[in-house]
């Protein structure tokens, strides 16, 4: 399908509406089959709250703000979610076991091919069950939006992705071990704790290219995004899962070593698509890890975000659950072939 990605013209003049309406059809085609799924499999679909007191308490996320006035005219500071996962939990604490949100989050700072500041998120959790169903939710959706436009494989640029054919598992030390040559638990004490000058050294002696910043986390994605991720979903879907638990605050460590996490990050054609948990419901150890990012955040980015109390309360109700992500565009950009995730949307932001 053509979308004019180097078109001059605005995208609301006819010519250019016209050229993409074909995506904009088919993205809606592709929500009907999704909201189809989850009421087939008994999911409430709600819709949470966009303003909240914290967005969301990850280091590099970075959220709009905004006031909120009262009837006394003072003002108090809000943010516009970057996801709806505290308002989802809160709801499973307060008793529903199947719930799903699609609806726009906010992330600053994001703009690209495959980025744009205000997007759309698919959101859903199963209470007291593993998140291999999640797992199995994900891959039965990308399948499901290539029946939707009527296509065998999605792709992005020059990469392909059967989404019918038996994913690849793959753990991330593997993943770091066969791209990038990285013993990544020589990094890492046995109860999680990370050195990023171990995981430099290692860096260095491949030739690569190690910055100033040697922080454990930051070099983590530098690896990961210059030489696990172009090698994800190609040809299938990769599931790639057990990720460290420094790089995972909001999951629960798995039963057999500590050092990892019940994590999950599912790729087609190069692109992450979903992001899941094994749900983490012990309050205080939340409160240790988002503290942990913030402290991390202000010494990046000299900020930080409030905590969300009302939910590190409702961790305490919250039954086991897993939960997942999805990047709605995106996975309507590879269902479509669109070089650009502006070209599924019906209306980008202005730049």
């Amino acid at each position: 399908m053509s979308t004019h990605d180097n078109q001059s013209s605005p995208w609301w003049t006819p010519q250019v509406h016209a050229d993409r309406r074909p995506i904009l059809l088919a993205r809606n085609r592709i929500e009907a089959a999704i909201r189809g799924y989850l009421t087939d499999r008994d999911f409430l679909i709600v819709d949470p709250p966009a303003l909240q007191r914290s967005p969301g308490n990850e280091t590099h996320l970075h959220a709009f703000g905004a006031t909120m006035i009262g009837n006394d005219g003072l003002g108090t500071q809000m943010y516009l979610h970057t996801s709806p996962e505290f308002t989802l939990k809160k709801l499973l604490a307060a008793g529903e076991r199947r719930i799903a949100s699609l609806q726009h989050v906010w992330r600053n700072r994001e703009r690209s091919a495959l980025h744009h500041p205000e997007f759309t998120m698919l959101e859903w959790y199963r209470a007291g069950e593993p998140y291999e169903a999640v797992i199995r939710d994900c891959v039965a959706l990308l399948a499901l939006a290539a029946k939707a436009t009527r296509v065998s494989v999605l792709r992005f640029k020059d990469r392909e992705c059967d989404p019918f054919a038996e994913p690849e598992r793959l753990n991330v030390v593997d993943a770091f071990a066969r791209y990038a040559g990285i013993d990544l638990l020589a990094t890492m004490d046995d109860d999680g704790t990370t050195d990023g000058e171990k995981l430099a050294a290692q860096m260095l002696a491949l030739g690569m290219d190690v910055p100033d910043d040697r922080s454990w986390s930051y070099l983590f994605s530098r690896v990961l995004n210059e030489k696990v991720e172009p090698h994800l979903g190609i040809g299938r879907i990769t599931v790639l899962d057990r990720y460290p638990a420094a790089e995972a605050a909001l999951a629960r460590r798995t039963g057999d070593d500590r050092r990892v996490a019940e994590r999950f990050e599912l790729y087609a054609c190069g692109v992450e698509l979903a992001n899941g948990f094994g749900e983490l419901t012990d309050a205080d150890e939340q409160r240790r890890r988002f503290t942990a990012e913030m402290n991390e955040k202000q010494r990046i980015y000299n900020e930080r975000y409030p905590l969300d109390e009302d939910f590190l309360a409702a961790l305490a109700l919250m039954p086991e659950a897993s939960g997942v992500a999805m990047g709605f565009d995106r996975l309507v950009m590879l269902a479509t072939a669109a070089p650009r995730i502006e070209a599924v949307l019906w209306a980008p932001v202005a730049e």
